[in-house]
């Protein structure tokens, strides 16, 4: 690690993303009471020490963002309440009914039972917390070399702004509404779980009601990152296994659904997670991704930074260039049966058997050009004519041939 920070070559554009997660993180760290110091400074040594060993630099140095986003996620409770901007009660409500004609996230929430329940509690409150991992484990065992990396930076980034954007412009949810209706807020109010209260109801347990009520940030309705994730996971899954692009959007559909129904976001809370979601995607996207029909999953692309892994075939470059080779090879050698062809035809004249040795010459010659011609079909011809093409035209080529002969 050591080596490649010393060879690594320094820009505005590589160096202020460093310099964002770093000013997060040593606030975050600066700000936490728990742990106390000096038992919070092994949170930094922890990460050096795994950032300089080479077996767990690879796994740790990617997934930065996501540290970052995490320490600031967690240290926004110690964020002093007399540093805070205001909380924004009617903001929310108010885009809602402006945007879309009415407030969508309460006409979600008029009708419950515990069927309903159950099925938004799947997404919302599980399947959020797995899939990130899912995704992650799918891009390193059969995608192309480089896609975890991207992952972890696109998917970090994304929550690392989104949690910033909640610290900066707090929010109330519309459970929030629900309770207090738009009286002012401040930061002294506990969390509520919702629509969740009713799933520990079912459960018999208070989970949910502890943990909402403990938040490290009560009022960081917009941007909805549940949205961020699913849809982050969706552009992902799409853009390098396109077959099951109608679940993975559904995924996110249902995931919307729940989050409203469950009253822990409203609409343009989630617009706003899915909007950042593109906008992280596609602005870190390596520019070996850019066109998913022409990913080379075994061609190593040092110019980006990134190297495809095997797992999906011979890439169309790699065939256009053997094909290339294929020709320049032809070439050549039809130079040199040339040369040899007037040779014989000389050696031929100097013995006397000029019309028998150029005869048998001339017969050896047409059978070497009937291969080469069979030769020189191209990779492009085989996949556009297919092999009973492929047999008619050599067929009329060799036809050809024996008519000039």
């Amino acid at each position: 690690m050591l080596e490649r920070l010393s060879q690594h070559q320094w820009t505005i554009v590589n160096t202020l993303p460093l310099v964002y997660m770093a000013t997060c993180a040593f606030y975050s760290l600066f700000i936490m009471t728990t742990p106390p110091f000096p038992f919070k400074l092994v949170i930094p040594a922890a990460y050096i020490a795994a950032i300089l060993i080479p077996i767990t630099s690879q796994f740790v140095w990617p997934a930065t963002p996501i540290f970052a986003w995490l320490i600031t996620f967690f240290s926004a409770r110690f964020i002093p309440s007399s540093n805070r901007p205001g909380i924004h009660v009617a903001l929310l409500p108010a885009l809602e009914s402006v945007l879309y004609g009415a407030n969508i996230s309460d006409l979600q929430t008029r009708y419950t039972n515990a069927v309903l329940d159950v099925l938004a509690w799947l997404p919302y409150g599980v399947l959020h917390f797995v899939l990130p991992f899912v995704v992650a484990l799918v891009l390193w065992t059969v995608g192309p070399k480089g896609a975890v990396q991207f992952w972890g930076r696109a998917f970090g980034w994304m929550n690392l702004i989104g949690v910033c954007m909640q610290v900066l412009l707090p929010c109330a949810a519309p459970w929030y509404e629900i309770i207090r209706g738009l009286t002012p807020a401040d930061y002294s109010m506990p969390g509520s779980p919702g629509g969740l209260l009713r799933i520990d109801r079912v459960f018999h347990s208070s989970g949910y009601t502890n943990a909402f009520g403990s938040a490290p940030l009560v009022f960081g309705a917009f941007p909805s990152l549940h949205s961020g994730c699913a849809v982050m996971e969706a552009l992902f899954l799409s853009h390098f296994f396109p077959n099951l692009k109608p679940f993975y959007w559904g995924y996110v559909g249902i995931l919307w659904w729940a989050t409203m129904y469950l009253s822990h976001h409203y609409l343009i809370d989630l617009t706003g997670g899915a909007c950042l979601s593109v906008v992280m995607f596609y602005s870190l996207m390596p520019e070996a991704y850019k066109d998913a029909d022409q990913i080379d999953w075994t061609r190593v692309l040092p110019s980006e930074g990134y190297s495809m892994v095997a797992g999906g075939g011979r890439g169309r470059g790699e065939e256009l260039d053997l094909d290339e080779e294929i020709r320049k090879l032809e070439e050549v050698g039809e130079g040199d049966d040339m040369v040899d062809d007037e040779e014989a035809q000389i050696e031929g004249v100097g013995s006397g058997n000029g019309s028998k040795g150029g005869n048998g010459g001339g017969h050896a010659a047409g059978e070497e050009h009937k291969l080469k011609s069979k030769r020189s079909v191209s990779w492009g011809e085989t996949k556009i004519m297919g092999e009973d093409g492929l047999d008619q035209r050599i067929g009329d080529r060799s036809e050809v041939d024996g008519a000039d002969r």
